[in-house]
């Protein structure tokens, strides 16, 4: 655990500034309190020096200002389910907690927006919105407990990427309060927007690196009427991933295009009653299709021809939400039932051109190879590339031997043409990968903004880039 040490006389006056700013209760400055925010879905621990839980994008300000001023570190969080530390107070300093800015100001159905504060659940602002029969797309795993602010600050995927696309492309604007206090708008409430440079882009997936989030507009889609789901085993992941091409090929975009190896297949096996999966299974695929209801039962009809003209083992269709939700449950299971491997597992999101997963799923397999006291078991959105391959390891001494195959993992994976991170983020678990993928100049050009917004770099220090 290794924090930046600030010295007591400096924290209280932070403290009694704060407290005239945003309130006493919202001040959080016990070592239990602080402990609360030293961790997020990495694992590291850091503590903060204050938590701060602001109420208002005025009290925002005024934070940032005071921040600005002393040259305190800033870390936003939202829920702190983020993979890659991107929550993390590495250099002690403030946490933002924007669990009390959790507010949908405006549903507007008619122009097919909402605007919402950074601390609104996902799956909050998911609900709500199909009050009115529309539908906000994007999807992560944690839909449940992570927060919108967070979601754009790493510009979230999901499963529902490859037809709808991830949170960059329902962004239309962005009230954000800069590093030295300033409130700017980005953006519009319109559906086009051409005018100007799109800053609104820029700070999406910045991982709070160059503003902080204080309002949100989306943009909603109509609820798609019905929704089927299908199942496939296979007995070799060369017959699903073809099966997988040829869905698209033949212009089917389902909602969801899931696959699952052999290695995670068989933490599920046994894991939990309601899914039995045969001991001759290498490979599943999981399909959604989504729309009207004519169109779904034509399109999961020539979906389910296709599962079967690639040597499938056995297609299940569910046939109401309840088989649906167990067909699913088989993904859903898959996170803790990794652990049946090993106690320890980091967890990647890389994702490469659709063209080339077979040979990263190849190039992954090597790796394993080369280190037979690992296991790494891989799942994720085949539909849009992107795999989750996850490093499994039985003790804490394996670590470094872990990091070395992730290292050669993200070297194979950018050789294909593809990205470190799909979906999770950089933070400063994959802030020395950065420039395996980006070459000097566009990295220099990248600093160079962070350096104008941010020039006393206070917010989010330690992340992306080393």
């Amino acid at each position: 655990m290794n924090t930046t040490v600030h010295t007591k006389s400096k924290i209280t006056e932070w403290v009694n500034v704060f407290s005239q700013l945003i309130g006493r209760e919202n001040v959080l400055s016990t070592l239990e309190d602080r402990l609360c925010y030293a961790c997020d879905g990495s694992k590291q621990k850091h503590i903060p020096d204050v938590v701060l839980q602001p109420h208002t994008t005025q009290q925002v300000s005024h934070i940032m200002q005071f921040a600005n001023e002393k040259k305190i570190p800033v870390y936003p969080r939202g829920a702190g389910s983020g993979l890659t530390g991107g929550a993390v107070p590495v250099e002690g300093g403030i946490v933002l907690d924007f669990t009390q800015m959790n507010r949908i100001l405006d549903i507007i159905p008619e122009d097919l927006t909402a605007t919402v504060e950074p601390g609104v659940v996902t799956h909050t602002l998911q609900k709500e919105v199909a009050r009115y029969k529309l539908f906000y797309p994007p999807d992560p795993a944690s839909a449940a407990f992570s927060t919108l602010g967070g979601n754009v600050a790493e510009c979230s995927g999901g499963i529902t990427g490859l037809k709808y696309g991830v949170t960059r492309d329902y962004i239309l604007s962005l009230e954000v309060v800069l590093a030295d206090g300033n409130i700017i708008h980005t953006g519009r409430k319109t559906l086009k927007n051409v005018t100007g440079y799109d800053l609104t882009r820029l700070f999406v997936g910045s991982e709070g690196t160059l503003g902080i989030f204080t309002q949100i507009t989306v943009k909603l889609l109509p609820l798609p009427e019905k929704i089927q789901t299908l199942l496939a085993f296979f007995s070799s992941p060369q017959d699903a991933v073809k099966a997988s091409n040829q869905i698209i090929s033949n212009n089917l975009l389902p909602r969801a295009l899931e696959f699952i190896d052999k290695s995670s297949i068989r933490c599920i096996q046994g894991y939990k009653k309601e899914i039995k999966i045969p001991s001759d299974v290498h490979a599943i695929l999981l399909v959604d299709v989504d729309g009207r209801e004519e169109s779904v039962q034509t399109e999961i009809s020539l979906v389910e021809k296709i599962l079967t003209g690639n040597h499938t083992l056995h297609v299940i269709s569910a046939k109401d939400n309840k088989e649906r939700d167990i067909l699913w449950e088989v993904r859903r299971a898959l996170s803790p039932a990794l652990y049946t491997i090993a106690p320890f597992k980091i967890n990647e999101d890389i994702c490469v051109p659709r063209s080339r997963i077979l040979e990263m799923l190849q190039r992954i397999d090597t790796v394993c190879e080369q280190y037979p006291s690992l296991q790494i078991a891989n799942f994720g959105h085949i539909g849009d590339g992107n795999i989750h391959v996850n490093i499994m390891y039985k003790d804490k001494s394996q670590r470094l031997l872990a990091e070395k195959a992730i290292g050669e993992i993200l070297r194979n994976t950018v050789e294909l043409g593809g990205t470190i991170s799909g979906e999770h983020g950089i933070g400063n678990v994959k802030s020395e990968y950065v420039p395996v993928e980006i070459p000097l100049r566009e990295l220099n050009i990248m600093k160079d903004i962070k350096n104008l917004l941010d020039p006393n770099g206070i917010l989010n220090p330690g992340k992306i880039f080393q």
